[in-house]
């Protein structure tokens, strides 16, 4: 009998990771849930179909500890068809406030936590292309920089250019490469601290600038669409929309905007 397709999903523990798993799950594919918050992990596991999921305890910026992770979870699941490169953290606030530590977990977990999983995951890919996929999550931050988000809006850029990277790199070898891009996503990452200088949650930030948050779900929609489909960047909810359309059609009047940008990831 032929093994169901199989996913796993860094940032399984919560947010965006489990609202994937649960839409996959739903397809009938067998889920790997990778995290550092075992609790977490085991809330999201107790979502999903009995004995239709894993979970590997996994810290991203671990080199070894993918290989670890990987090599557990398809003796389990039997292969891999889609790694979700979606473990991330915030931070926000002027450049100035963040300390050294704030600046490098971000770029560890946010960008060479990705590319680590690139790397490890390739093997894997290669073995059930065509048809495998690497899934990054970017953000809207990483389309147009905004105040309040150097950092952070650094290592999605980075995830963009990663995946066009990869894109044309695996393209030979038949896996898809796929980024989302979602603006401000209704997850528990909300109702955290911009930075270590601030007492106000990001989500009380982002309701005072008037920015929407968008469903958890829609993500997990769009993760769907992004590994079946063929566009290389997924846009999710209306300010990477709107981000998107000013940079390609008015870069000028985009900028200005900007300038102006309350910021709601702190500053």
């Amino acid at each position: 009998m032929k093994s169901p397709k199989a996913i796993f999903i860094t940032g399984g523990g919560s947010g965006i990771g489990r609202a994937i798993a649960q839409r996959f799950a739903a397809e009938g594919w067998f889920i790997g849930l990778g995290d550092i918050a075992e609790d977490g992990m085991a809330e999201t596991a107790a979502l999903l179909p009995e004995g239709a999921s894993s979970t590997h305890v996994l810290d991203v910026r671990d080199r070894t500890a993918w290989d670890e992770a990987l090599t557990a979870f398809t003796a389990q699941s039997g292969r891999l068809d889609v790694l979700a490169n979606n473990a991330g953290i915030p931070l926000g606030g002027t450049i100035e406030a963040n300390s050294v530590a704030e600046i490098e977990r971000c770029l560890d977990i946010n960008l060479k936590g990705v590319i680590f999983g690139a790397q490890a995951a390739y093997p894997y890919l290669q073995k059930t292309a065509p048809g495998s996929c690497l899934l990054n999550t970017a953000s809207a931050a990483g389309i147009y920089g905004t105040p309040g988000t150097s950092t952070y809006a650094a290592t999605k850029a980075g995830v963009r250019s990663l995946t066009e990277c990869l894109d044309g790199e695996w393209a030979g070898d038949g896996i898809a490469v796929r980024s989302l891009c979602p603006g401000f996503i209704d997850t528990p990452l909300l109702d955290h601290n911009p930075n270590a200088t601030s007492n106000e949650m990001i989500r009380a930030r982002v309701t005072r600038s008037g920015l929407e948050i968008t469903p958890v779900a829609d993500v997990a929609e769009a993760a769907w669409r992004a590994v079946h489909g063929d566009k290389v960047h997924t846009l999710v909810g209306k300010t990477a929309k709107r981000l998107a359309f000013g940079l390609r059609w008015t870069p000028g009047r985009l900028r200005k905007e900007t300038r102006r940008i309350k910021r709601p990831m702190g500053g």
